[in-house]
């Protein structure tokens, strides 16, 4: 984790999470970003920024990209929810050992 991945208040990015994911994705495809861009007629920079964790996907942008993916979408909700409850049991663990 990095520190792009939580606000003041330890809040987790869902955004950072979603974004790995999705670049997970794209790779285990062989995919490019060009090949996602044309697929979803997304623009490949906000493509980007979204595997970066830097936008917001929108849920017609996100269905797109798992269109594009040929990922569906409740299998890449899934994936992120589990990321962001590992990490909000690992941040469990560090605050009760600092407790």
């Amino acid at each position: 984790m990095t520190a792009v991945d939580v606000v003041p208040g330890g809040v987790l990015l869902f955004r950072r999470y979603l974004g790995e994911v999705l670049r997970s994705r794209r790779v285990e495809r062989g995919m490019t970003l060009r090949q996602v861009s044309a697929a979803a007629m997304v623009s490949l920079g906000y493509i980007s920024e979204v595997e970066r964790g830097q936008k917001e996907a929108s849920s017609e942008l996100l269905a797109s990209l798992c269109a594009a993916l040929d990922a569906p979408l409740s299998d890449v909700l899934r994936e992120v929810s589990d990321a962001v409850a590992l990490e909000e049991a690992r941040q469990e663990v560090v605050a009760s050992a600092a407790a």
